[in-house]
């Protein structure tokens, strides 16, 4: 069975979808969902700013976002933090 996944560019002040400060995923499992947030060294590691948001508590807004737009942000990340 195929994992959904759900994307959220982090959006914090001065920026945009497009020039987000972060990218956050959501993977719901079997078990649960997991939440994860892509390092600068391009991998996905557990974080809370999912659920920080969906309380109120995160000082960005979250906007969800296609795979698509989240694969051509990890490839902008790439190049900035490669």
């Amino acid at each position: 069975m195929a994992e959904d996944i759900s994307y959220y560019a982090i959006v914090g002040v001065g920026r945009t979808v497009l020039r987000p400060s972060g990218l956050a995923r959501r993977t719901y499992t079997p078990a649960g969902p997991v939440d994860e947030a892509l390092r600068r060294d391009l991998s996905w590691e557990p974080d809370s700013a999912i659920v920080e948001w969906e309380y109120g508590e995160l000082g960005s807004d979250l906007v969800e976002i296609s795979e698509s737009a989240a694969e051509r942000l990890i490839a902008g990340f790439r190049v900035l933090w490669g």
